[in-house]
């Protein structure tokens, strides 16, 4: 096994913080420090540390759904700031999937299971994520029509996406990527602003009843169908 992919599917970061990990010279396999991408590593005989934390891959996958509120940090550590693993009293280590601003609320899952958080995090895999949005002004039908055919953004062109009108100034939209605050973007091109932002589903994961701050596990079909969505 590829020694990035140990430290993700052992829980201890993601695959991308792994590889940042190795290059730094934080990770030592049977005492000696490994700075190259792809070492392979055995699970079963090998010494992994990270900056001299022994990481053992055997443990239980931990699978959450919590309805974040407003400000609240999608991050594992942010000096200052409230950050969503406070919201968490467990008793093991999961971190984020994916992000919401610290002005959104809603659906964030957390997870000790590297693999999952790669494939829902990589907007390669397609997987939806649908959102409520609250506007300033009534939106127009264009503005709406403008979104669903992908708008430029930041030199790339979004991806296109499905809305649907809830209220003269309340609609909802599925998108399939997450650039950095994508939907105020778009709503500002076409002359709005976002008020509200509420994450309501990701892949076959739905907000539901969820009240806001609290936190859930995944039933065992929530999970055995997301893991089969996600091919892991």
């Amino acid at each position: 096994m590829r020694l990035q992919k140990f430290l993700s599917m052992a829980g201890f970061c993601s695959r991308r913080h792994g590889e940042k990990h190795i290059t730094d010279g934080d990770v030592k396999v049977n005492g000696k420090v490994v700075t190259e991408l792809g070492t392979k590593i055995d699970p079963k005989k090998d010494r992994i540390e990270v900056n001299g934390k022994h990481i053992e891959f055997k443990q239980d996958m931990v699978y959450i759904a919590l309805n974040k509120p407003r400000g609240y940090v999608t991050s594992c550590k942010q000096p200052g700031d409230k950050i969503v693993l406070d919201l968490l009293d467990i008793a093991g280590r999961v971190y984020p999937v994916g992000r919401l601003d610290k002005d959104s609320t809603g659906l964030l899952l957390l997870t000790n299971d590297g693999g999952l958080h790669h494939r829902l995090s990589h907007p390669s895999f397609d997987h939806e994520k649908e959102y409520e949005v609250t506007v300033e002004t009534p939106i127009t039908d264009r503005a709406l029509l403008n979104m669903e055919q992908g708008m430029p953004i930041k030199g790339t062109k979004t991806r296109p996406a499905e809305t649907k009108r809830i209220s003269p100034k309340r609609f909802r939209i599925v998108l399939k990527e997450g650039k950095n605050r994508q939907i105020r973007r778009m709503a500002g091109k076409t002359g709005n602003d976002v008020t509200r932002l509420k994450r309501i589903r990701i892949a076959n994961i739905r907000l539901g009843r969820l009240a806001t701050g609290t936190w859930r596990y995944l039933t065992e079909k929530e999970k055995d169908a997301l893991l089969k969505t996600t091919g892991i």
